[in-house]
């Protein structure tokens, strides 16, 4: 993710980024998205089972998801809106009114030591990043026609997606818990969506589509279960039983892909159209990299080379953040600082990208032992 987010495309191999809207191909860029919804879908049966064992009640999850789902959707459209920002209408230039954005979002979100035992402090931190947040969205004016030059969910961002993904399939595991197939036919049915939704062939009135499009068009939600079901198998067979874990992900993985090319002959493989070819190609690969790592990992117990990786892993949202924070902060000095975009070099710019992406895993870390890290 931090890699392709920061590669200079114009120099960069075009299979590393996203294809054009209307081709029939996909980067590298193209598939890290799915990944994530995949991943947070593997995670929900693990983190809610754990919810349920720690004595919590249904209410109280069903809470607890919609607080997620809310605060996932409110920063990914403020992410989406930082980009339409008239600076003369507003009164804030772009970037101090992103900074102040992502300063907002941390002094709400944040995860702070101690927190019950500082209860005012930690409380008031909070209040003041809600008021800044406040102040933001009362300034904000783009000078576009649209919503009256005010913030727009538009496609709802990357956590927007991630935010209606999540929504359906924590509830998804509330309603099904452990069962496999009630899950797949869940799957099932938003992939048929999908089909049906890129055949053109569902009218709805704009509000409904506006507000619930993500969830009618299918293809992020079967993502996400699609990592549900991964989770499930592994639960339902455990550690000594991964023959059977891995056989059952890596055919699904392989039916997935094969099911992908056969779309095909009706449907471009297109991240950008949401295409049922390019959802099933991505849910292929995605289970097919996981069994992978599931072998390494779990079975093997080969761990260590990833541990640079970990605080990254641990505190995603954190990472994806910081480094948005640090682009804004580079970009208030004026001074051209990321000098490897400067190049006409294929090899000095990807070589750039991947300390980059190595560097925010480091600030992560960094900001981790500070006590700054993003938790929803």
């Amino acid at each position: 993710m931090l890699f392709v987010n920061d590669l200079y495309m114009r120099v960069a191999p075009a299979w590393l980024g996203h294809s054009p809207e209307t081709a029939d191909s996909m980067g590298l860029a193209d598939w890290v998205f799915p990944g994530f919804l995949f991943i947070a879908g593997l995670a929900v049966p693990f983190a809610l089972s754990k919810r349920f064992s720690a004595g919590e009640n249904t209410h109280d999850i069903s809470r607890h998801i919609i607080i997620r789902f809310i605060s996932l959707i409110i920063i990914g459209v403020l992410m989406l809106n930082s980009g339409r920002i008239d600076a003369e209408l507003t009164g804030l230039s772009a970037i101090i009114w992103t900074l102040m954005m992502y300063a907002g979002i941390f002094m709400i979100w944040n995860d702070y030591r101690d927190k019950e035992n500082r209860f005012f402090t930690v409380t008031g931190f909070r209040l003041f990043g809600m008021a800044v947040l406040a102040f933001l969205v009362f300034k904000f004016n783009s000078g576009e026609p649209e919503n009256n030059g005010s913030l727009i969910t538009g496609w709802w961002g990357y956590l927007g997606l991630l935010g209606w993904g999540y929504l359906v399939s924590a509830f998804a595991y509330l309603l099904f818990r452990d069962s496999i197939l009630k899950t797949a036919l869940l799957t099932g049915f938003f992939m048929a969506l999908n089909i049906i939704w890129s055949l053109d062939m569902i009218k709805l009135p704009e509000i409904i589509t506006t507000v619930f499009g993500t969830l009618i068009q299918g293809n992020v939600p079967f993502m996400v279960l699609t990592g549900l079901i991964a989770g499930l198998i592994i639960k339902k067979f455990q550690i000594n039983d991964f023959r059977k874990v891995i056989i059952s992900i890596a055919g699904l993985g392989i039916s997935f892909l094969a099911a992908g090319f056969v779309l095909r002959n009706w449907f471009i493989i297109s991240k950008i159209n949401g295409t049922p070819s390019w959802v099933m190609i991505c849910s292929g690969i995605n289970l097919l990299v996981f069994v992978i790592l599931y072998r390494i990992t779990d079975v093997k117990k080969l761990t260590g080379w990833a541990n640079f990786l970990r605080p990254a892993v641990e505190n995603s949202l954190t990472a994806y953040l910081s480094a948005d924070v640090i682009y804004y902060l580079i970009l208030s000095t004026g001074i051209p600082l990321l000098i490897y975009k400067q190049s006409d070099s294929q090899l000095i710019v990807i070589a750039g990208s991947l300390m980059w992406a190595f560097l925010i895993v480091r600030l992560t870390a960094l900001l981790q032992r500070l006590d700054i890290r993003l938790k929803i």
